[in-house]
């Protein structure tokens, strides 16, 4: 399993409650469509100011190349336009990453 981690940077004139809002509410909905996703996760900051950051994305997918094929889509093409609605794109690294999953005790 891969993942990329992008650390979220909301775009001048907008607030971190908007952000949120436009973000858990009509972003994600989109998200959830990308082409061979296979968890998506969203953490909001409590305290963006201090953090520099007001969010984190985890996208999951089973290779890179199923990644790229996702944001190569339609739809893909569709999510990076809506993501820059909200979302500083020149801000906040993207990290593409092995997971491997130490303990995972949730269940």
């Amino acid at each position: 399993m891969m993942k990329m981690v992008d650390l979220l940077v909301r775009k001048d004139g907008m607030t971190h409650e908007e952000f949120e809002e436009y973000w858990l509410e009509e972003h994600s909905e989109l998200a959830k469509e990308l082409p061979g996703l296979r968890k998506y996760v969203t953490s909001v900051s409590k305290d963006p100011e201090k953090a520099g950051y007001d969010g984190v994305l985890e996208l999951y997918f089973d290779s890179t190349a199923d990644m790229k094929a996702a944001f190569d889509s339609e739809t893909g093409k569709e999510v990076m336009a809506d993501a820059a609605e909200f979302i500083d794109t020149e801000q906040g690294p993207t990290l593409i990453l092995d997971e491997t999953v130490q303990l995972d005790d949730l269940d």
